[in-house]
């Protein structure tokens, strides 16, 4: 191994997620004991674990007592779980479903190359959709994502209810994190009548970037949501 001033465990981390990223390691593939990758990277075994630790806490791995280690497979489950912060009223996770799909194709607007990291005659493909409970709608998403890493998705119909896992199905891009703004907004006009709300009616603005493994920006997500006596919660530490 290089010589890096990074801990060894960092080091043994971050060649592990290269190999999850480029597809050597594949979503529900199982990785060589501690023993044999200790011996293949030339670190201890408590180096080893230690990395395979921290990729679990990173909710790249899981680790089954008595099976083994393996790369996580993400699931619609897992990725509302971690993805998807809304609670009603009663304390209980809104899980949504999706309506009134838009999918097209254009060039990324000076925003979208901002956020994105995208040159200017770069493509985006760009999703609206409504997302609803209950059969109500109560959340209108503005989705962009760079269109050269997902290659005829305006195609695919109907599109899924969750993206992140289809993103790594179909695609071998697995989300690794994502950063929220949240604002307080006033639902307009083509917004209240999507939500079937009042022009002015109190929204949140959820704005998210997501990030892939190499730390590349892969999706900008605004979504304006009426949560009514709902709200999101984040839970620190």
């Amino acid at each position: 191994m290089a010589l890096d001033v990074k801990p060894l465990y960092a080091q043994v981390r971050e060649i592990l997620r290269e190999r999850i990223r480029s597809g050597a390691l594949k979503p529900g593939s199982a990785l060589p004991n501690e023993f044999a990758l200790a011996h293949e990277l030339g670190v201890s075994q408590g180096t080893v674990r230690k990395a395979l630790d921290a990729l679990t806490a990173e909710q790249l791995l899981v680790r089954t007592p008595g099976r083994g280690t393996f790369v996580r497979e993400q699931t619609a489950a897992d990725v509302l779980f971690r993805f998807f912060h809304i609670y009603n009223a009663r304390g209980e996770r809104i899980l949504p479903d999706s309506r009134d799909v838009a999918v097209t194709r254009a060039r990324a607007s000076a925003a979208e190359c901002a956020r994105l990291g995208l040159m200017h005659t770069a493509r985006v493909i760009r999703i609206q959709r409504q997302r609803t409970r209950d059969a109500r709608p109560f959340m209108l998403e503005t989705i962009s994502i760079p269109a050269d890493l997902f290659p005829d998705l305006e195609r695919v119909d109907p599109l899924p209810n969750t993206l992140y896992d289809f993103f790594q199905r179909a695609y071998g891009i697995t989300v690794a994190r994502a950063e929220e703004r949240l604002t307080a907004t006033a639902a307009d006009t083509t917004t209240a009548a999507a939500l079937d709300v009042a022009a002015g009616a109190p929204l949140l603005c959820i704005d998210r970037t997501t990030f892939a493994l190499d730390d590349r920006p892969i999706e900008w997500r605004v979504s304006h949501c009426h949560i009514g006596e709902g709200y999101y919660l984040a839970r620190l530490g």
